[in-house]
């Protein structure tokens, strides 16, 4: 039996910030990874000459070195900032709805605001408030981070609003539905549409991007994981790939250790799981050591949206399909309840879905004269899970051939360009994160399940979280969350060794 001061279980976003974290505070830790390569979400894979981004498409909260932000102050302190090319987008998005609506904002307030008023000028004092707003409630929002004491009195837009949902508020404002998907549109990001996703979350994204800008990656994703482990590496962390673990041992509601795939038995007395809670307290501790309060949280919750996802690399440069922007919202219909239903079907047509061009904001992102392109339709797991084995590549390669109708729509020619192209379902998904249903934002994103109500905190000792299962899901939330997790652990070894003096 090996001991190690903490053993972190799986090497996505939040486990490898906290992995690097603690190892870079000279505490013996173990990272054990079920798959060959680190990263979860975070990754890349090769077809052909092109090499694929897995799931990043705009990365919030990093900022700049002048204007740095809460992500760029966590990779800075881990030592990765300076090791990485990034490469700030000017736009927020282009939405297209045939026939209704084209638009681009810029990644700027005023350009924002701007654009809108151009197009929507019969509402051009009514988006000039609600930005107002918008940023005022993300100021209070700020502000209550660091008071202990917030009130109503000193943050009354942030009390007012906080619980609020985004529908409500965008019908406060305005009447054209147009517009309201045009400030909305970002609710795939979270995966529950406005008029269950909570004004603050709202909010605070479209402000992170517009103040903090979105960012793209050289090497994508990929290179931030693989920066991150050589990192841990250097501060003495150990690694083990391919090594799942199957149990973490639990004696009087402390972590005593893991269990590895192998029957490897590791002491620790801290584990950080990136795995979903879901299968830590169903799947990986005893029952009798699960509070039965823990059960009922998680009965409480739903498993989030996993993804239909399209890698698609072109034998052309984006501008002889006609796509001139790098993140393209392609929609049908200004019913956001309509679309977010048919998340919960297979079928694509008329899906509201994304397309990211990598190429538009970093030309290196594939080889000379070609693109690289990810199509993103958000889907749920468990509908998948009901085709008959033998009917699956049929309705996958169906499926893809729909949704290529719709991307020829939008943009003519495409189809004809396609020189490398890879399908991934819900359950693709769920066969690489090992998550459930293939989710990629963990539970449905809904504000009774957010920290607000939930703590991240567990009840048995030595127990932490970290990454979309502990909070909110995305890149900037769940990189964050790891190093959370780390504080908190060093924060209890300070305690203890403070008692044992």
């Amino acid at each position: 039996m090996s001991a190690y001061d903490v053993v972190v279980i799986g090497a996505g976003n939040g486990g490898l910030t906290a992995a690097c974290s603690l190892a870079q505070k000279g505490i013996k830790t173990l990272l054990l990874e079920k798959h060959n390569v680190p990263g979860g979400c975070a990754t890349s894979f090769c077809r052909g000459r092109f090499e694929f981004e897995v799931a990043l498409h705009q990365l919030s909260g990093m900022g700049t070195p002048e204007k740095p932000g809460p992500l760029r102050y966590v990779l800075d302190k881990l030592g990765v900032v300076d090791r990485l090319e990034w490469v700030e987008m000017e736009n927020l998005y282009r939405l297209l709805v045939p026939g209704q609506l084209d638009i681009t904002l810029p990644a700027d307030r005023e350009g924002v605001i701007a654009t809108l008023q151009e197009r929507f000028p019969a509402e051009s004092d009514n988006i000039n408030s609600f930005f107002d707003l918008l940023y005022q409630f993300c100021i209070e929002l700020l502000g209550t981070y660091r008071d202990p004491q917030a009130s109503p009195e000193v943050y009354p837009t942030y009390f007012q609003y906080a619980l609020t949902s985004t529908q409500e508020v965008l019908d406060q404002y305005f009447t054209d539905p147009l517009l309201k998907m045009a400030l909305a549109v970002y609710w795939g990001y979270m995966g529950v549409p406005p008029v269950s996703l909570s004004f603050a979350d709202m909010a605070i994204l479209l402000f992170a991007y517009i103040e903090l800008k979105p960012y793209h990656l050289k090497g994508g994703s990929q290179a931030l994981s693989t920066a991150l482990l050589e990192k841990y590496y250097e501060s003495n962390g150990t690694a083990r790939f391919n090594c799942g673990v199957s149990r973490i041992l639990v004696e009087e509601g402390k972590v005593t250790g893991v269990v590895t795939e192998q029957g490897d038995t590791i002491a620790t007395d801290y584990v950080v799981s990136n795995a979903s809670t879901l299968a830590v307290y169903t799947e990986m501790i005893d029952p009798e050591h699960v509070p039965e309060e823990q059960f009922k949280i998680l009965g409480g919750s739903t498993i989030g949206p996993s993804s239909f996802t399209l890698y698609i690399g072109l034998d052309c440069e984006p501008a002889q399909v006609g796509i001139d922007e790098t993140t393209n919202f392609l929609g049908t219909t200004t019913d956001m309840n309509k679309v977010f239903s048919s998340l919960k079907r297979v079928e694509v047509e008329n899906d509201y879905v994304l397309l990211t061009c990598y190429n538009i904001s970093d030309p290196d992102a594939s080889p000379p004269g070609t693109s690289q392109v990810v199509i993103v339709d958000l889907k749920y797991g468990e509908p998948w899970l009901e085709i008959p084995p033998h009917q699956y590549y049929e309705k996958k390669y169906q499926l893809a051939d729909q949704l290529l109708d719709r991307v020829e729509h939008y943009f003519p020619g495409f189809r004809e360009h396609i020189e490398e192209i890879e399908v991934a379902t819900p359950l693709t998904h769920m066969r690489y994160l090992s998550t459930p249903g293939g989710a990629i934002y963990g539970f449905d994103q809904y504000a009774k399940d957010s920290n607000m109500f939930v703590s991240p905190l567990s009840p048995i000792k030595g127990l932490y979280f970290a990454g979309a299962w502990a909070g909110s899901g995305g890149f900037q939330p769940t990189l964050s969350s790891g190093a959370a997790a780390a504080r908190a652990i060093l924060k209890d070894l300070k305690s203890q060794r403070e008692v044992a003096k």
